[in-house]
């Protein structure tokens, strides 16, 4: 069975920003401009484990970090499962600044990344050595229907650990301002990497408490100008999940409900590497799927104390969320548990 490894953050994670906020507000204009003060100097106060947490809580979150810097091989690395198509081989490539888990880094990683083990992929023109790590979303099909889909940036052609695949890379011409990214393709969405940090203290939020809150001095909010409703899916409605129709908070709309799925996407999505909860390539062109899906899978040892069938070795996905969850909150006894065994 092929070994489990941490799942990949999006990013894209797109890990992100509008995945965080619990509603879209809107604000009346400040009779002042805002002063944007910089960079913040000293070290980064983020990005370590939360005080208080046991010695198995801990030697969790020591082991997704580890994870979260593994690179991605097709195959016959450590880590198999990259691609077919890709935005990055690594957690930590677009979640480092300014620690683990964070944004992009200062200088950008994707331009290495494209050509790395004899890839043949162009960079796109709105990846600059000194701009941000991006993402694209193309906002209509070539017919004109919706789209909205992440197109990867790169693809798996040419490297030396995927011989015989032979896939082109999206089109994002025509070229517009790299640093920017204004001015070119009009299709084309992008989104940056947004940090993780506190990403389980979303989690925890009831439900009553994001409504609550959203109600609580409406008549002192409405005439600043200040007002907001749970988020939405592009259909439209509120933003509840399919499964239980409680209130989701993870992914580019916030469609993902928990950790564990907003993980497992981005792995899916952001590198490449199929898991359970995404256990199809997105793009299963004959000749570039080498590996059996799912990549990233539950390892079954062959002896046990209990009385179950097996003891169940944790994911990556399970590992990813773990560490999310250990950095911003105490885990819960019985979910700490449930971690250790998904």
């Amino acid at each position: 069975m092929i070994k489990t490894r941490y799942v990949a953050c999006k990013v894209f994670a797109e890990v992100a920003a509008a995945a965080s906020l619990t509603f879209i507000c809107s604000c009346s204009q400040a009779a002042r401009a805002p002063v944007d003060p910089g960079v913040r100097g000293g070290a980064p106060d983020a990005g370590t484990a939360l005080k208080g947490l046991t010695a198995d809580e801990n030697a969790f979150f020591q082991d997704g970090l580890v994870r979260f810097s593994q690179i991605e091989s097709v195959t016959g690395g450590q880590n198999n499962g990259l691609g077919p198509r890709f935005n990055s081989n690594s957690c930590l490539s677009c979640h480092v600044q300014p620690s683990v888990g964070g944004s992009s880094p200062a200088t950008n990683p994707s331009i290495a990344i494209a050509t790395l083990n004899g890839a043949k992929n162009v960079v796109p023109w709105f990846i600059a050595q000194n701009g941000p790590i991006r993402e694209a979303r193309f906002k209509r099909n070539p017919d004109g229907t919706n789209d909205g889909e992440v197109h990867d940036l790169f693809v798996i052609t040419g490297r030396a650990d995927a011989a015989g695949c032979n896939i082109a890379q999206p089109n994002f011409l025509p070229a517009g301002q790299p640093q920017s990214g204004q001015g070119g393709n009009p299709n084309i969405i992008f989104r940056i990497p947004t940090p993780v940090f506190g990403a389980g203290l979303i989690e925890s939020i009831p439900d009553s408490a994001i409504l609550a809150n959203m109600k609580t001095d409406s008549n002192q909010k409405k005439p600043m100008g200040i007002s907001g409703h749970p988020n939405a899916h592009l259909s439209g409605n509120a933003n509840q999940s399919s499964n239980d129709g409680t209130i989701t908070r993870f992914g580019w709309k916030a469609q993902n409900k928990s950790l564990l799925m907003f993980a497992s996407e981005a792995y899916n999505v952001e590198m490449g590497v199929t898991n359970q909860l995404f256990p199809q390539e997105r793009d299963e062109t004959s000749g570039c799927v080498f590996n059996p899906t799912p990549e990233d899978t539950l390892n079954f040892t062959t002896t046990s104390t209990s009385s179950r069938c097996g003891e169940l070795g944790s994911a990556s996905s399970s590992y990813t969320t773990d560490e999310r969850r250990t950095s911003s909150r105490r885990l819960k006894p019985m979910e700490a548990a449930v971690a250790r065994q998904t």
